[in-house]
């Protein structure tokens, strides 16, 4: 397929910087089959059946974006140099890949300075990227990261405002619990509590899977014929647990609806044979037109940009012309767009 087949016109107005306030007051379109309906994210109890599964990615975004300062000695004397960093993801060997601008004002070996606290030497600089490590591990370095660090808004968000201190909260969903992403699960973040009660009230089941959303996320596609794009790699985990419930709640007839596009790569990632193992390590699932779902029913999602490899995988899911068909009604109903937007409910099968 062609990429010009995911492109679509989108009005910059729709483009949301803020969330709904609360969060469950968001738009939901609610498409099952061919037919759709505008309701709001807080009447899902009364959408979804006792014995649904929803599927939360239960990953913590990280506050990624880090400002700090080169130090050097040389013929010219003591300079400094200002240094934003974006980290991307840990490495096995403990250090992480970041993005640093500019990179050319940072050799190997020498040390950025974030904070009292927290600090990170150059290790290696490639393809753009710098491999980066911290004076700090664990707890420590989660502390002094959240002291210094900004949330890593997307780039149609940073392009319009800087990261601020309501996005901590803002771009964190309610049962953020693993830490290592640098992207939020965005369909998540309209879920608060009374929502989550009310779920409960009515039946609807929980599994928590892991997928640490990567940088990548944000890749454009740059090539026209779809089947040669380069996925990007996260890493995830289903538990044996989480696995069991899936499969019980299969076997029992209920529906398994993942929340947002990484829980679904996940669990369609640990299937086989139309049952999901236990899974732990990276995925680049590509889903595009033509895939066979093995686990998931029905998906909750925003709204996607043009082009993109999540346009590809509800449109797999949905079907092209559905999918388009949605769009043009989310665009004429003033829905609001990508990760702080409004929310579908996508159905396949009423």
């Amino acid at each position: 397929m062609k990429l010009s087949e995911f492109d679509f016109d989108l009005p910059d107005r729709l483009i949301a910087t803020r969330p709904a306030r609360p969060p469950s007051s968001a738009k939901l379109l609610l498409a099952e089959g061919g037919a759709i309906a505008d309701r709001i994210v807080n009447e899902l109890p009364q959408i979804l059946r006792p014995g649904d599964r929803l599927v939360l990615n239960d990953t913590k975004v990280i506050p990624a974006r880090l400002s700090g300062m080169r130090h050097r000695s040389g013929d010219a004397g003591q300079t400094a140099a200002r240094i934003e960093v974006t980290l991307l993801e840990p490495q096995p060997d403990g250090t992480w890949a970041a993005l640093v601008k500019p990179l050319k004002k940072v050799r190997d070996e020498e040390v950025i300075v974030f904070s009292d606290a927290l600090s990170a030497a150059v290790v290696s600089r490639a393809d753009g990227q710098a491999k980066l490590r911290f004076n700090l591990t664990g707890d420590d370095f989660d502390a002094a990261l959240a002291d210094v660090g900004a949330m890593p808004l997307p780039p149609y968000i940073a392009a319009k405002r800087p990261a601020d201190a309501a996005d901590k909260d803002d771009y964190q969903t309610y049962w953020a619990r693993h830490s290592g992403a640098v992207a939020a699960p965005t369909a998540s973040l309209h879920f608060d509590g009374p929502l989550l009660a009310a779920l409960r009230a009515r039946g609807v089941l929980f599994t928590h899977v892991t997928l640490h959303v990567g940088a990548g996320t944000f890749l454009p596609v740059k090539v026209d014929d779809i089947s040669a794009h380069k996925m990007h790699a996260e890493w995830g985990e289903v538990t044996s647990q989480a696995a069991d419930e899936i499969n019980a709640s299969k076997a029992a007839g209920g529906r398994i609806i993942p929340v947002g596009t990484t829980a679904l790569r996940l669990i369609e990632s640990a299937a086989s044979a139309g049952q999901v193992a236990p899974w732990r390590g990276p995925t680049d699932i590509f889903i595009t037109p033509g895939f066979d779902f093995q686990i998931a029913d029905g998906l909750m999602t925003n709204f996607h940009l043009p082009k993109s490899t999540l346009m590809m995988l509800v449109s797999a899911l949905m079907g092209v012309e559905t999918i388009r068909e949605i769009y043009a009604h989310a665009i004429e109903h003033d829905y609001r767009f990508f990760s702080y937007g409004d929310s579908s409910l996508l159905l396949p099968h009423p």
